[in-house]
């Protein structure tokens, strides 16, 4: 056979190549079958939420397999690791990255378990020309191919305009934050908590904060709240920016009688869900669609390796959980429901289901 020259497109590093290639039809056609090798950075296996994610990743990964058998597109092969949610977790995740630089591989996703810790092996990838496509948590430095997350600006500011509603406007509310300053998610979860409340024009004072996002910080965060506020009426409301560790302050309150306090929570966690149900601390608990988030960055990923453009920021919308909208809501893995007007007072009265791209940051 005569040589054949060919135009290449390579979807990896995003040119065109000119390319003699000399191969027969059998060989051409085991190329177009190869598998994209896609490294696959995640956080945590110990957060049920994470897992969620994880899960809708590989269960979109196993949907574009079987979609490429049929219509002889390359499929992907998952490299996956897991950082941990120790103390090393985060050197850990450095060292997952890099290892999959080393391979190079066609691309990466990333759960950050850090925003700035991954800055150098992102500007890395960047040098070798992988794409990188993050979601859940940012990395706030080099260029992401794309970046898909929940609305968590939202998450946090649906708990906030749903607490004013639930307390007088003259009242100011003795608060308590169980946060986690390290990634960009629970950080916007605060900011719109803050945001919610005063916009609703609801006096607060922040008491005090403690540190929890995961059962055994959030175990000790419950009983330091205990052993700082042990009266009935210290505090009237706590937030934690995750159902990872604020489930386990819920049981240490509610365990200590502590029943008068009321529990704003973000991930929808099918406990915590539970929790609201049956009246138990929890009053609301704005919840994400995991299995869509983590399946939307694998969607993502495919359309950047086959040379799609796609948005660089997309946000998943959340869902306020509360006693008066609990029906409508379907689950971590379920589709997002039908928009519909919040029973609460709101600047924006009308809870949207639709996903959307932004140019910036938020």
């Amino acid at each position: 056979m005569w040589p054949l020259l060919s135009l290449v497109y390579s979807p990896r590093r995003g040119v065109a190549l000119l390319a003699l290639l000399v191969a027969s039809q059998g060989s051409l056609a085991q190329d177009h079958t190869e598998p994209f090798q896609v490294g696959v950075l995640y956080w945590s296996m110990n957060i049920p939420g994470q897992v969620a994610m994880r899960h809708g990743l590989e269960a979109e990964a196993e949907r574009i397999n079987e979609a490429a058998k049929k219509s002889e597109q390359r499929p992907v092969v998952l490299i996956p690791h897991v950082a941990g949610d120790d103390v090393m977790g985060i050197e850990r995740q450095i060292a997952q990255m890099n290892e999959l630089i080393a391979k190079d591989v066609d691309i990466i996703i990333a759960q950050p378990t850090d925003n700035a810790a991954l800055v150098r092996p992102l500007k890395a990838a960047n040098d070798a020309g992988i794409p990188v496509v993050a979601y859940d948590q940012y990395i706030s430095g080099g260029k992401l191919t794309a970046y898909v997350t929940s609305d968590n600006y939202q998450a946090g500011y649906l708990d906030g305009e749903y607490i004013a509603w639930k307390f007088p406007d003259t009242q100011t509310l003795k608060l308590i934050l169980v946060e986690y300053p390290h990634v960009s998610s629970t950080v916007e979860r605060v900011n719109g908590l803050l945001d919610g409340l005063r916009d609703q024009k609801q006096p607060y004072k922040i008491l005090r904060s403690y540190t929890a996002i995961e059962p055994k910080s959030g175990k000790i965060a419950g009983e330091s709240i205990l052993k700082d506020f042990p009266n009935p009426g210290d505090v009237d409301v706590v937030f934690s920016v995750n159902d990872g560790g604020g489930l386990a302050v819920v049981d240490v309150l509610f365990a200590a009688g502590r029943n008068e306090i009321c529990i704003a929570t973000i991930d929808g966690d099918p406990a915590s869900v539970k929790n609201i149900e049956d009246g138990k601390l929890t009053c609301i608990d704005s919840a994400q669609f995991c299995g869509r988030l983590g399946g939307e960055s694998m969607t993502l990923a495919y359309r950047i390796l086959n040379g799609e453009h796609v948005a660089e920021h997309t946000l998943i919308p959340v869902f306020p959980v509360t006693p008066e909208t609990r029906e409508r809501y379907t689950g971590w893995v379920g589709t997002i429901p039908e928009g519909f007007q919040k029973p609460w007072p709101s600047k924006k009265p009308y809870w949207e289901n639709t996903p959307r791209s932004v140019t910036n940051r938020e």
